[in-house]
Protein backbone atom coordinates (compact mmCIF):
# COMPACT_ATOMS: atom_id res chain seq x y z
CA UNK A 1 0.00 0.00 0.00
CA UNK A 2 1.26 3.24 -1.35
CA UNK A 3 0.28 6.66 0.18
CA UNK A 4 -3.51 5.45 -0.48
CA UNK A 5 -6.62 8.07 0.77
CA UNK A 6 -7.00 7.76 4.72
CA UNK A 7 -10.75 8.12 5.71
CA UNK A 8 -10.89 8.91 9.32
CA UNK A 9 -14.72 8.52 11.28
CA UNK A 10 -15.62 9.83 14.49
CA UNK A 11 -15.95 11.99 17.24
CA UNK A 12 -14.50 15.74 17.43
CA UNK A 13 -14.90 17.74 20.82
CA UNK A 14 -13.22 19.94 23.36
CA UNK A 15 -11.09 18.74 25.70
CA UNK A 16 -11.59 20.41 28.94
CA UNK A 17 -8.74 20.73 31.65
CA UNK A 18 -9.05 20.87 35.29
CA UNK A 19 -6.89 24.30 34.81
CA UNK A 20 -9.68 25.91 32.66
CA UNK A 21 -7.42 25.13 29.54
CA UNK A 22 -9.69 23.91 26.39
CA UNK A 23 -8.23 21.99 23.53
CA UNK A 24 -9.61 21.03 20.66
CA UNK A 25 -9.78 16.94 20.42
CA UNK A 26 -11.21 13.39 19.84
CA UNK A 27 -9.06 10.68 18.57
CA UNK A 28 -10.51 10.47 15.30
CA UNK A 29 -10.00 14.38 15.24
CA UNK A 30 -6.62 13.69 16.71
CA UNK A 31 -5.38 11.11 14.72
CA UNK A 32 -6.36 13.47 11.23
CA UNK A 33 -4.76 15.99 12.76
CA UNK A 34 -1.04 14.72 12.73
CA UNK A 35 -2.10 12.87 9.32
CA UNK A 36 -2.47 16.08 7.91
CA UNK A 37 1.31 17.47 9.44
CA UNK A 38 2.47 14.65 7.64
CA UNK A 39 0.90 15.32 3.94
CA UNK A 40 -1.68 12.68 4.43
CA UNK A 41 -4.72 14.52 3.58
CA UNK A 42 -7.37 12.83 6.07
CA UNK A 43 -11.00 12.77 4.72
CA UNK A 44 -12.22 13.57 8.40
CA UNK A 45 -16.08 11.77 8.81
CA UNK A 46 -17.58 13.82 11.75
CA UNK A 47 -19.96 16.23 12.91
CA UNK A 48 -20.24 19.78 15.45
CA UNK A 49 -22.67 21.81 16.30
CA UNK A 50 -23.53 25.15 15.25
CA UNK A 51 -21.75 26.66 17.70
CA UNK A 52 -18.95 28.60 19.11
CA UNK A 53 -16.93 25.11 19.94
CA UNK A 54 -17.82 23.84 16.41
CA UNK A 55 -17.10 27.26 14.37
CA UNK A 56 -13.46 27.18 16.81
CA UNK A 57 -12.98 23.64 14.91
CA UNK A 58 -13.61 24.61 11.78
CA UNK A 59 -11.47 27.40 11.62
CA UNK A 60 -8.74 25.29 13.57
CA UNK A 61 -9.29 22.88 10.52
CA UNK A 62 -8.89 25.46 8.06
CA UNK A 63 -5.97 27.02 9.22
CA UNK A 64 -4.08 23.74 9.27
CA UNK A 65 -5.13 23.24 5.54
CA UNK A 66 -7.38 20.17 6.42
CA UNK A 67 -10.06 18.67 4.21
CA UNK A 68 -13.86 19.75 5.50
CA UNK A 69 -15.81 18.65 2.97
CA UNK A 70 -17.13 16.06 5.44
CA UNK A 71 -17.44 17.74 8.87
CA UNK A 72 -21.13 17.74 9.05
CA UNK A 73 -23.11 20.61 11.19
CA UNK A 74 -25.91 19.59 13.39
CA UNK A 75 -28.57 21.75 14.45
CA UNK A 76 -29.86 20.14 17.07
CA UNK A 77 -27.01 18.71 19.17
CA UNK A 78 -23.84 20.77 20.78
CA UNK A 79 -20.36 19.83 19.63
CA UNK A 80 -18.52 17.03 21.73
CA UNK A 81 -17.57 17.73 25.23
CA UNK A 82 -15.23 16.34 27.79
CA UNK A 83 -14.15 16.69 30.88
CA UNK A 84 -10.25 15.31 31.64
CA UNK A 85 -8.86 14.61 34.93
CA UNK A 86 -5.47 13.41 35.70
CA UNK A 87 -5.34 10.91 37.86
CA UNK A 88 -2.27 8.72 38.85
CA UNK A 89 -0.51 10.43 35.88
CA UNK A 90 -3.23 9.36 33.55
CA UNK A 91 -5.97 10.91 31.84
CA UNK A 92 -9.23 10.23 32.95
CA UNK A 93 -12.27 11.31 31.15
CA UNK A 94 -16.00 12.28 31.89
CA UNK A 95 -17.84 12.26 28.61
CA UNK A 96 -21.32 14.04 28.13
CA UNK A 97 -24.34 12.03 26.22
CA UNK A 98 -26.31 13.25 23.36
CA UNK A 99 -23.29 15.09 21.22
CA UNK A 100 -23.26 15.99 17.64
CA UNK A 101 -21.22 13.22 16.58
CA UNK A 102 -23.37 10.49 17.99
CA UNK A 103 -25.71 12.12 14.93
CA UNK A 104 -22.98 11.50 11.88
CA UNK A 105 -25.26 11.09 8.84
CA UNK A 106 -24.72 9.27 5.66
CA UNK A 107 -26.13 11.48 3.16
CA UNK A 108 -22.98 13.49 1.62
CA UNK A 109 -20.66 10.62 2.09
CA UNK A 110 -21.27 8.24 -0.97
CA UNK A 111 -18.92 10.28 -2.59
CA UNK A 112 -15.98 10.00 -0.52
CA UNK A 113 -12.70 7.76 -1.63
CA UNK A 114 -13.73 4.34 -0.43
CA UNK A 115 -10.10 3.01 -0.74
CA UNK A 116 -7.39 3.27 1.27
CA UNK A 117 -7.87 2.78 5.48
CA UNK A 118 -10.82 3.42 7.17
CA UNK A 119 -10.27 4.26 10.75
CA UNK A 120 -12.47 4.45 13.41
CA UNK A 121 -12.71 4.57 17.24
CA UNK A 122 -15.25 2.77 19.28
CA UNK A 123 -17.12 5.98 21.50
CA UNK A 124 -18.79 7.39 18.33
CA UNK A 125 -20.76 4.16 17.67
CA UNK A 126 -22.31 4.32 20.97
CA UNK A 127 -25.37 5.93 19.12
CA UNK A 128 -27.10 4.11 16.73
CA UNK A 129 -27.17 6.97 14.21
CA UNK A 130 -23.27 7.52 13.88
CA UNK A 131 -23.10 3.30 13.94
CA UNK A 132 -25.36 2.92 11.34
CA UNK A 133 -23.52 5.50 9.10
CA UNK A 134 -20.05 3.34 10.33
CA UNK A 135 -22.07 0.26 8.89
CA UNK A 136 -22.48 1.70 5.59
CA UNK A 137 -19.25 3.02 5.07
CA UNK A 138 -17.66 -0.15 5.80
CA UNK A 139 -20.12 -1.77 2.91
CA UNK A 140 -18.59 0.70 0.68
CA UNK A 141 -15.13 0.65 1.60
CA UNK A 142 -12.48 -1.22 -0.25
CA UNK A 143 -9.35 -0.91 1.57
CA UNK A 144 -8.30 -1.98 5.28
CA UNK A 145 -10.04 -0.99 8.27
CA UNK A 146 -8.24 -0.16 11.56
CA UNK A 147 -9.89 0.15 14.56
CA UNK A 148 -8.27 2.35 17.42
CA UNK A 149 -10.35 0.83 20.67
CA UNK A 150 -11.10 3.07 22.98
CA UNK A 151 -13.31 2.02 26.12
CA UNK A 152 -15.20 4.60 27.59
CA UNK A 153 -17.38 3.80 30.81
CA UNK A 154 -19.99 3.49 30.80
CA UNK A 155 -20.21 4.05 26.56
CA UNK A 156 -19.68 0.45 25.28
CA UNK A 157 -20.10 -3.44 25.65
CA UNK A 158 -17.65 -6.23 24.84
CA UNK A 159 -20.15 -8.02 22.40
CA UNK A 160 -20.09 -4.43 20.42
CA UNK A 161 -16.64 -3.89 20.58
CA UNK A 162 -15.63 -8.07 19.66
CA UNK A 163 -17.82 -7.06 16.68
CA UNK A 164 -16.19 -4.18 15.49
CA UNK A 165 -12.73 -5.71 15.78
CA UNK A 166 -14.37 -8.60 14.05
CA UNK A 167 -14.18 -6.54 11.02
CA UNK A 168 -11.20 -4.86 11.08
CA UNK A 169 -7.69 -5.70 9.84
CA UNK A 170 -5.59 -3.72 12.04
CA UNK A 171 -6.44 -3.28 15.99
CA UNK A 172 -4.66 -0.91 18.77
CA UNK A 173 -5.48 -0.98 22.67
CA UNK A 174 -4.04 -0.53 25.52
CA UNK A 175 -3.07 -3.28 28.23
CA UNK A 176 -6.13 -2.19 30.37
CA UNK A 177 -8.03 -2.61 27.39
CA UNK A 178 -7.05 -6.26 26.62
CA UNK A 179 -7.96 -7.67 30.27
CA UNK A 180 -11.69 -6.19 29.68
CA UNK A 181 -11.99 -8.00 26.32
CA UNK A 182 -10.12 -11.38 26.90
CA UNK A 183 -10.30 -13.83 29.97
CA UNK A 184 -7.23 -14.37 30.61
CA UNK A 185 -4.00 -12.07 29.86
CA UNK A 186 -1.72 -13.51 32.28
CA UNK A 187 0.54 -13.70 28.96
CA UNK A 188 0.16 -10.33 27.00
CA UNK A 189 1.82 -12.00 23.67
CA UNK A 190 -0.58 -15.57 24.01
CA UNK A 191 -3.47 -13.13 24.54
CA UNK A 192 -2.65 -10.90 21.45
CA UNK A 193 -1.82 -14.26 19.16
CA UNK A 194 -5.48 -15.49 20.72
CA UNK A 195 -6.90 -12.40 19.57
CA UNK A 196 -5.53 -12.22 16.42
CA UNK A 197 -6.00 -15.38 15.13
CA UNK A 198 -9.87 -15.28 16.57
CA UNK A 199 -10.91 -12.49 14.62
CA UNK A 200 -8.08 -12.95 11.88
CA UNK A 201 -6.37 -9.97 11.86
CA UNK A 202 -3.33 -8.64 9.98
CA UNK A 203 -1.60 -6.69 12.71
CA UNK A 204 -2.57 -6.25 16.58
CA UNK A 205 -0.81 -3.44 18.47
CA UNK A 206 -1.29 -3.31 22.24
CA UNK A 207 0.29 0.03 24.41
CA UNK A 208 1.78 -0.48 27.48
CA UNK A 209 1.79 3.35 29.19
CA UNK A 210 5.59 3.44 30.64
CA UNK A 211 6.30 0.47 29.18
CA UNK A 212 5.99 1.07 25.81
CA UNK A 213 4.14 -0.93 23.08
CA UNK A 214 4.23 -4.56 21.68
CA UNK A 215 2.60 -5.27 18.15
CA UNK A 216 2.35 -8.79 16.28
CA UNK A 217 1.36 -9.56 12.79
CA UNK A 218 -0.13 -12.83 11.25
CA UNK A 219 2.96 -14.02 10.27
CA UNK A 220 3.79 -14.63 13.60
CA UNK A 221 6.78 -11.44 13.69
CA UNK A 222 6.27 -9.95 17.06
CA UNK A 223 7.66 -6.11 17.70
CA UNK A 224 7.66 -4.51 21.36
CA UNK A 225 9.00 -0.99 22.04
CA UNK A 226 10.24 1.25 24.45
CA UNK A 227 9.11 5.02 25.08
CA UNK A 228 11.76 7.69 25.02
CA UNK A 229 12.91 8.79 28.69
CA UNK A 230 14.45 11.88 27.39
CA UNK A 231 11.14 13.79 27.19
CA UNK A 232 10.09 15.89 29.84
CA UNK A 233 6.50 14.83 30.52
CA UNK A 234 3.72 17.21 30.79
CA UNK A 235 0.93 14.88 30.11
CA UNK A 236 -0.19 11.54 28.04
CA UNK A 237 -3.12 13.17 26.52
CA UNK A 238 -3.39 11.90 22.82
CA UNK A 239 0.17 9.78 23.58
CA UNK A 240 -2.42 6.94 21.78
CA UNK A 241 -4.19 9.34 19.20
CA UNK A 242 -0.19 10.25 18.27
CA UNK A 243 1.07 6.49 18.48
CA UNK A 244 -1.96 5.61 16.03
CA UNK A 245 -1.33 8.43 13.51
CA UNK A 246 1.69 6.74 12.73
CA UNK A 247 0.80 3.25 12.89
CA UNK A 248 -1.44 4.29 10.09
CA UNK A 249 1.08 6.23 8.06
CA UNK A 250 3.41 3.57 8.31
CA UNK A 251 1.18 1.39 6.91
CA UNK A 252 0.33 3.66 4.70
CA UNK A 253 3.17 4.05 3.13
CA UNK A 254 4.87 0.39 3.55
CA UNK A 255 6.83 0.59 6.17
CA UNK A 256 7.71 -2.55 8.38
CA UNK A 257 6.30 -3.44 11.22
CA UNK A 258 9.60 -2.69 13.20
CA UNK A 259 10.25 1.11 11.67
CA UNK A 260 6.31 1.48 12.23
CA UNK A 261 6.66 0.79 16.28
CA UNK A 262 9.56 2.57 16.35
CA UNK A 263 8.36 6.07 15.02
CA UNK A 264 4.96 5.67 16.70
CA UNK A 265 6.42 5.41 19.67
CA UNK A 266 9.31 7.68 18.86
CA UNK A 267 6.35 10.74 17.82
CA UNK A 268 4.38 9.24 20.94
CA UNK A 269 6.96 10.01 23.25
CA UNK A 270 7.21 13.71 22.50
CA UNK A 271 3.59 14.21 22.09
CA UNK A 272 3.85 13.85 26.35
CA UNK A 273 6.08 16.63 26.44
CA UNK A 274 2.96 18.81 25.05
CA UNK A 275 0.14 20.08 26.49
CA UNK A 276 -3.26 18.28 25.53
CA UNK A 277 -3.69 15.80 22.46
CA UNK A 278 -2.28 18.22 19.41
CA UNK A 279 0.09 20.60 18.45
CA UNK A 280 -0.70 23.66 16.14
CA UNK A 281 2.89 24.09 15.48
CA UNK A 282 4.64 22.32 12.18
CA UNK A 283 8.06 22.79 13.32
CA UNK A 284 7.39 20.06 15.89
CA UNK A 285 6.68 18.01 13.06
CA UNK A 286 9.78 18.84 11.06
CA UNK A 287 12.22 17.12 13.06
CA UNK A 288 10.30 13.37 11.94
CA UNK A 289 9.23 14.64 8.85
CA UNK A 290 13.07 15.01 8.01
CA UNK A 291 14.20 12.08 9.60
CA UNK A 292 11.69 9.71 7.91
CA UNK A 293 12.41 11.28 4.59
CA UNK A 294 8.89 12.27 4.09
Amino acid sequence: MKNNPITVFGEVLSDHFPDDNKVLGGAPFNVAWHLQAFGQKPQLISRVGNDLTGNQIRTAMQIWGMNLDYLQTDSTYPTGQVQVTIEHGEPAYSILANQAYDHIQMPGLNNINHTGILYHGTLAVRSPRSRQTLAALKALHQGKIFIDVNLRQPWWSKADVLQLINDADWVKLNLHELHALQDDVADIKASMEALLSRHELEVIIVTCSEEGALALNNTGEFSPVSPISSVDLIDTVGAGDAFSAILLLGFNLGWTLGETMERAQSFASAMTGQRGATVDDLNFYKPFVASWLL
